[in-house]
């Protein structure tokens, strides 16, 4: 089999971390995520993947279970509504919970976006765009699909600085008002632990943004829906975990509790500015 070279800036070099992440659960007994796309996408990527230990594996794909029970459930309401990943990396969202009927975009950086299509094809709902979340000029090829809409960016604005997170919500708010959005944040505690993290030795790249409270974020333009961490999946979630999940990370949670609750899923409403 002939491998695929791997040429990815700092930054989206972490995308490979959460890949691995599900390739291991997808060889679990009882996997949360099931992605059978990620181990072919790792035999195949010339990369040191065994580099990657830790804990931070598992969490990558409890974050994904979590961001895919709001994806879900707005699929729900709104089967023939518009899904956006702003940082698609080689996620397979759009493809794990495609319904028939739904238009998904999967944006990401021009690097990330040629390694991407090597393995993962669009189709006649699915789209692939190769632009910074930190632009604007992919807007109208999204506000084309006519909503609703839901914006998922799952560990990604932990990358940027607080005033280019707060430009992105601010542009996404006043161009899609109304629309949902949902992100991940980290407090104090987890940014200051990143240099002792087994996965983070193994990159360059460091999370630069903190929030202890996504609750303040209302200010920039966002309604807090709710906040999630491992400990407190959405119960519809949860009952899709196995039992070492279901009770292990609770467990954690009240014998190291900033190592748990200070990183969070948020789902949030955009709205437009008064």
């Amino acid at each position: 089999m002939t491998k695929e070279t791997v040429r990815l800036g700092a930054v989206q070099e972490t995308l490979l971390i959460p890949l691995y992440g599900r390739a291991l659960d997808a060889k679990a007994r009882r996997p949360v995520l099931g992605d059978v796309e990620a181990p072919r996408m790792v035999e195949r990527i010339d990369y040191d993947f065994a580099k990657f230990r830790g804990p931070s594996l598992g969490g990558s794909v409890l974050r994904s279970a979590i961001f895919d029970g709001w994806v879900r459930r707005f699929l729900a309401e709104h089967p023939d509504g518009t899904v956006v990943e702003l940082g698609a990396g080689l996620g397979t969202r759009s493809h794990r919970l495609d319904n028939g009927r739904a238009r998904w975009f999967d944006l990401d950086l021009p690097d990330t976006v040629e390694l991407r299509r090597r393995f993962l094809t669009d189709s006649a709902r699915t789209t692939t765009l190769a632009a910074s979340v930190l632009d604007t000029d992919w807007f109208e090829r999204i506000a084309e699909s006519g909503g609703p809409y839901f914006f998922v960016s799952e560990a990604v604005l932990l990358y940027f600085d607080e005033e280019q997170v707060r430009a992105v919500v601010r542009a996404l708010a006043d161009r899609f008002p109304g629309a949902d959005l949902s992100f991940d944040t980290g407090g104090g505690t987890m940014m200051r632990s990143q240099d002792h993290n087994p996965v983070f030795k193994a990159v360059d790249a460091r999370m630069t943004w903190t929030c202890d409270d996504p609750k303040a974020l209302e200010s920039w333009g966002l309604r807090l829906r709710e906040s999630r961490t491992f400990a407190t999946p959405q119960p519809e979630v949860a009952r899709t975990w196995p039992w070492r999940h279901r009770y292990g990370v609770p467990l954690l949670a009240r014998l190291v509790p900033p190592a748990v609750n200070t990183y969070r899923m948020n789902l949030f409403t955009l709205e437009a500015a008064r």
